[in-house]
Formats: structure tokens, C-alpha cells, sequence
């Protein structure tokens, strides 16, 4: 079964820095490429980063473009999500996901962590 944690959610000033992480668990985490979607308040979830299961292809929301960068360690089974320049747009609470195979194809998401609050203040 598989299991993701996200951790490293927070209260930050517009213009700041937070970086969350994402730890999985229950299968081989490099065959999988993971992502990162976000929800705010009335919205639905929306994709914010991909990443292939090797890490050499990324992708991005355009908003987040610049700001954010997605990453991974195949050793630590772990995905994360640097977030900079921070707007008050971007508070949501964040999602980390895995999808069904090696590349981030839209509607394959096959689990989801818990989520975890990031508040930005203007």
C-alpha cells in the first residue's frame, strides 16, 4: 500500500521561501513520477509540478514558472517542492501525488498524501 507524508507547510510573508516535502512509501518510488497539486478555498485541485520517475523532465503550472522547482531523490524516496518569491495567490493547501507510471500524465494519479497548509501573508 502506498503511503505519502507531506511535510514542511507553513505561515510565510509574501516573498519568502518554503520548501515541502513529500516521503512515499510501499513501492519503488524511481518507477513512479510524482507531482505536486494544490487547492484553495472553493477551488478545485489544481496541478502545480511533475516530475518523471528518473528526475530529468519536469513540468510546470505557468504561474508557478520561475518561482518553484520540483525535485527528487530516488535514494531517500522522497519528492519535493521549492517554493520562492511566494504570493498570497499561492495559499492553498498542497498535495503531493504518485502517478501510475515513469511520466506525469494527466489523470493517472493513482495516490495522494494528506495535504499540507501553506498560508501566505501579504
Amino acid at each position: 500500500q502506498v503511503q505519502l507524508v507531506e511535510s514542511g507547510g507553513g505561515l510565510v510573508q509574501a516573498g519568502g521561501s518554503l520548501k515541502l516535502s513529500c516521503a512515499a512509501s510501499g513501492r519503488t518510488f524511481s518507477n513512479y513520477a510524482m507531482g505536486w497539486f494544490r487547492q484553495a478555498p472553493g477551488e478545485d485541485r489544481k496541478f502545480v509540478a511533475g516530475i518523471s520517475g528518473s528526475g530529468r523532465d519536469t513540468s510546470y503550472v505557468d504561474s508557478v514558472e520561475g518561482r518553484f522547482t520540483i525535485s527528487r531523490d530516488n535514494a531517500k524516496n522522497t519528492a519535493y517542492l521549492q517554493m520562492n518569491s511566494l504570493k498570497p495567490e499561492d495559499t492553498a493547501v498542497y498535495y503531493c501525488a504518485q502517478y501510475a507510471g515513469l511520466v506525469y500524465i494527466r489523470n493517472t494519479v493513482t495516490s495522494w498524501g494528506q495535504g499540507t497548509q501553506v498560508t501566505v501573508s501579504s
